[in-house]
C-alpha cells in the first residue's frame, strides 16, 4: 500500500482553510502544471528574463541556487515569488551558517565543529542565525541539517559535515539546530535517508551502500529518524544510498539486482520510512546528476520511479525539456500513478501552506522583507560573535604527548617553519579556491605579530614544476639519490608546525604527499625538532602521521579559527574542544608516541 499525507497532521498540522487551498491548487491545475510541481530547478541565471521564462516554461515547484550576494540574491527571490503562479520553495544549502544562502552570510561552523565546543546551544545558534539570514532574503527551506553518523573515517563526503559519530548527539544537535532554523519560517530537509557514513565511498560517483542490518539501523540511523520525526522534522533528503540487508529482511524473496538506492526505491520510502518510522512529510531526491542514481536506472525511467517511490520533489533538471517529457511519459505509461502523483503535490503545496505562503495572493511581494531591511541582517556582529565564540570553543587538542612542547612563544621558538599539507588539488574546489588566502599565510602572520620569525615551505613538487621543463627530469632523479644534513633543519627551525588543508573534491580525503626525501615536506623529524600538526578540515589526518606528538584539530580555517589557534597555541587561551568522531581513526599506531627517553 501507498502510505498517503494527513495534512491536518504532524508535521503539516493544517487548518481546514489551509487543506483547501491544497486541494483546489490541485484541481486547478494541467498535466502539464502538475509535472512542473514535481521539480526542484537549479538556476543558471539571475535575470528576471530567464527567471521568468523558466518559470513559464517548466512550472517547477521549487529552487535550489548557488550562493551569491544578499542583495543579488534578494533580488533574484523577489522575482521568483511575484511572477511565479503558484508561491515557490527557496532552498539553500545552510549546512554550516548562513554562508549557504548568501556568500556575504556568516559562517558559523562545520557540524563536526559545532559538536566540539561540546554544547548544544551552538547548534541552535546555528540553526537560527543560518534561518535568520536565509529567510531575510526570501529563502524559506534548507537541505540540512546532516544526519549522518561518522563511523567511517575514509568517508569523503561527511567527514566534517555530520555532528559526529554517536546517535544521543546526532539526535541532540539534529533538534537544537532545526529549532532555530524552524523559528526562522525554514523548512529544514534532513540529510541523507537511510544514512550515510559507513561506507567510504561518494555517492556522487559511485554506489555506496549502507551495509548495516534492520536491528543495527533501527538502532541508529532508525532511531535518529523516530525521534526528529516526533519531534515534527517537516522534510528529509533521500539519498542515492542502498540499504540491502535491511531490504533483504524486510523482502527476502529479492535479489540483491532488485534493490535500489533510497532515492528509487518504495520499500525504503514507502515501506520503512512512512510505514514503519511513521513520517508524514515531504520528500526530496539528493541531487539527480550523482552516479549514485544515474547508474541505477536509465533517466527515463528514473524520474517517474523517484516519484512513485515517496519522492515528492525531484532535485535538477538534467536537460529540462527532456526530463520533463520523460516525466509526463512516465505518468503516461503508468510508471508513476495519479495516486502517487497527487499524493506528492499535496505533501509539498502542504509544506507551502504550512510556510502561510497560501495567504499572501494579490501581495505576493509582502512576502519580502524590505530589501534595505534585510541587507541589514546580514553578517551582523551579534552572528559573527556567535561564530566567533564556536572558534574559541572548538579547538581540539587531540594528542599531546611531547612534554612541555606548549605553548608556542618567541622566547621558547624563536623561528617557526611552516608546511602546507594538502590533498587531491583538482576538481573544482580547486579553481574556487584560486585567489583566497591561503591558512598558512593568515597563520604566518599573526606569528609574526607575536614576534616569531616565520617561513612557509614550498614543497619540492611545486619548486620542480617551476624549473624548466628540461631541467625537470633531473630534478626529480636528484630527490631520490640526494641526502642532506639533518642539520639543514635543526640549524634553521626551532619548531615546524604541519598545517593540514586536505578537504572533500575527490574520491578520497587523504593526505597526498609530494615527492620528497630528507626535506621538511614530510614530518620525519618529530625528533629532530618539536612539531605541532594542524588540520584545518577534516578531523581525521592523524592517520596519514601517526608518528607525530602534538597533534590538533581546528576544523576550518576562517580567520577568527586561525586567530583563536594562535591564542591557544601561546597558552593565552586553554583548549576546550571535545571531539565528537573518533580522530584516531581506529587504528592504534595513531595514539602512539615514541618518547626520545626510550631504552634509556
Amino acid at each position: 500500500m501507498t502510505h498517503l499525507v494527513d495534512l491536518r497532521k504532524k508535521p503539516y498540522n493544517l487548518d481546514d482553510k489551509a487543506i483547501a487551498w491544497v486541494e483546489e491548487t490541485i484541481a486547478n491545475m494541467t498535466l502539464d502544471e502538475k509535472i512542473g510541481q514535481l521539480f526542484v530547478n537549479m538556476g543558471s541565471s539571475r535575470s528576471e528574463e530567464y527567471l521568468t521564462q523558466v518559470m513559464e516554461d517548466y512550472k517547477f515547484a521549487a529552487v535550489r541556487y548557488a550562493p551569491g550576494l544578499a542583495a543579488d540574491i534578494w533580488e533574484q527571490n523577489y522575482i521568483l515569488q511575484t511572477k511565479s503562479k503558484i508561491p515557490i520553495l527557496i532552498a539553500a544549502n545552510t549546512e554550516s551558517g548562513g554562508n549557504g544562502a548568501v556568500t556575504d552570510g556568516t559562517k558559523i561552523g562545520d557540524e563536526v565543529k559545532i559538536a566540539a565546543t561540546n554544547d548544544p546551544r551552538y547548534a541552535y545558534e546555528l540553526g537560527r542565525i543560518a534561518g535568520i539570514e536565509a529567510s531575510a532574503v526570501g529563502c524559506n527551506a534548507s537541505f540540512a541539517p546532516i544526519m549522518d553518523l561518522s563511523r567511517n573515517w575514509r568517508n569523503p563526503i561527511i567527514a566534517n559535515r555530520t555532528w559526529g559519530a554517536e546517535v544521543e548527539q546526532v539526535i541532540t544537535l539534529s533538534k537544537e539546530y532545526m529549532r532555530g532554523i524552524m523559528e526562522n519560517g525554514i523548512i529544514p530537509f534532513a540529510k541523507h535517508f537511510p544514512g550515510d557514513g559507513i561506507d567510504e565511498r561518494d555517492h556522487h560517483l559511485s554506489f555506496a551502500p549502507n551495509p548495516m542490518s534492520k536491528s543495527e539501523w533501527m538502532e541508529t540511523f532508525g532511531r535518529i529518524y523516530v525521534e526528529m520525526i516526533e519531534a515534527g522534522l517537516p522534510g528529509i533528503m533521500a539519498g542515492h544510498i542502498h540499504l540491502p540487508n535491511v531490504e533483504k529482511e524486510m523482502h527476502p524473496e529479492r535479489d540483491l539486482d532488485d534493490m535500489l538506492p533510497a532515492s528509487l526505491n518504495k520499500t525504503l520510502l514507502d515501506e520503512l520510512l512512512r510505514g514503519e518510522l511513521g513520517y508524514n512529510g515531504a520528500i526530496v531526491t539528493d541531487a539527480s546528476h550523482m552516479v549514485g542514481m544515474t547508474a541505477s536506472l536509465p533517466r527515463r525511467e528514473l524520474l517517474p520511479t523517484a516519484i512513485e517511490s515517496g519522492c515528492d520533489l525531484f532535485l535538477f533538471f538534467n536537460d529540462p525539456d527532456e526530463d520533463v517529457k520523460w516525466m509526463k511519459e512516465g505518468y503516461e505509461n503508468g510508471l508513476l500513478s495519479d495516486e502517487r502523483l497527487h499524493d506528492a503535490l499535496r505533501r509539498t503545496l502542504g509544506l507551502k501552506a504550512k510556510l502561510g505562503l497560501h495567504t499572501y495572493e494579490g501581495r505576493r511581494e509582502e512576502m519580502m522583507l524590505p530589501k534595505e531591511e534585510a541587507l541589514a541582517l546580514i553578517g551582523t556582529d551579534e552572528a559573527k560573535e556567535i561564530s566567533n565564540q564556536v572558534a574559541d570553543k572548538a579547538i581540539t587538542l587531540v594528542k599531546n604527548k611531547q612534554k612541555n612542547l606548549l605553548p608556542v612563544t618567541p622566547e621558547r621558538y624563536k623561528r617557526i617553519l611552516l608546511v602546507e599539507v594538502e590533498g587531491y588539488k583538482g576538481g573544482f574546489g580547486a579553481l574556487i579556491n584560486q585567489g583566497k588566502k591561503r591558512a598558512s599565510d593568515a597563520l604566518k602572520e599573526l606569528l609574526e605579530a607575536r614576534g616569531h620569525e616565520v617561513s612557509i615551505w614550498e614543497n619540492t613538487e611545486e619548486r620542480i614544476k617551476k624549473l624548466p621543463e628540461e631541467e625537470r627530469p633531473a630534478a626529480i632523479q636528484n630527490v631520490y639519490a640526494s641526502k642532506r644534513p639533518i642539520s639543514e633543519i635543526t640549524d634553521h627551525y626551532d619548531l615546524i608546525i604541519n598545517l593540514v588543508d586536505v578537504n572533500s573534491g575527490g574520491t578520497t580525503q587523504r593526505i597526498i604527499w609530494p615527492a620528497a626525501k630528507g626535506t621538511p615536506d614530510q614530518p620525519f623529524y618529530v625528533h629532530e625538532v618539536p612539531t605541532v600538526v594542524v588540520s584545518v578540515q577534516h578531523p581525521f589526518a592523524l592517520a596519514d602521521m601517526p608518528q607525530v606528538g602534538t597533534y590538533i584539530n581546528a576544523y576550518d580555517s576562517l580567520p577568527n579559527t586561525i586567530s583563536s589557534l594562535v591564542e591557544k597555541l601561546s597558552g593565552d587561551s586553554e583548549f576546550t574542544g571535545v571531539s565528537s568522531v573518533d580522530p584516531y581513526c581506529g587504528l592504534i599506531d595513531t595514539k602512539i608516541w615514541h618518547s626520545t627517553e626510550m631504552g634509556r
